[in-house]
């Protein structure tokens, strides 16, 4: 009878889908760190947000407010 042969084939396999794994983690967590967030700063918008409300509110006309009752 012959011995038996081990197969080191699983092993192989595991090791080249972690190897992917560590590979496709590097390339998107330096992807990441490039990119230059899309939103605006809270600071850069609220300054015109405000004037604009403060334009808005007095430009309403009050005197006729009740004048369809």
């Amino acid at each position: 009878m012959e011995p038996e042969q081990k197969s080191n084939s699983a092993l192989i396999g595991i090791i080249i889908i972690i190897i992917i794994l560590l590979i496709g983690g590097i390339y998107f967590w330096k992807n990441s760190r490039t990119k230059e967030p899309e939103n605006p700063s809270v600071s850069d918008t609220a300054g015109s947000s405000a004037a604009d409300l403060d334009a808005n509110v007095n430009n309403i006309d009050l005197d006729n407010l009740d004048s369809g009752i």
